[in-house]
């Protein structure tokens, strides 16, 4: 049993190595956030017809909309907070 569970430990360390979004332990809120709209705004970019839909929706230029999710995807969720032991 114990085996097992080690296994499953050292499975998920390795997903978080390999895949950022994935988190671990120390993320705050904000890497959280900031993982999640970057995977929103690539997903929308990356699905031609979700991009398309969208473009439909905000009656934009799919170019257009493109580009406006590439540049959120700098700063999606602002300015990191200041840490406390700083």
């Amino acid at each position: 049993m114990a085996s097992d569970a080690k296994t499953v430990y050292s499975q998920q360390e390795h997903l978080q190595m390999k895949y950022v979004g994935t988190g671990h332990a120390d993320t705050t809120k904000w890497e959280w956030a900031v993982n999640q709209h970057r995977d929103s705004y690539a997903a929308y970019i990356g699905h031609h017809s979700l991009l398309a839909y969208s473009a439909i929706a905000e009656n934009e230029s799919i170019g257009r909309l493109k580009y406006q999710y590439m540049q959120k995807m700098l700063s999606p969720c602002g300015k990191p907070p200041k840490k406390e032991d700083e």
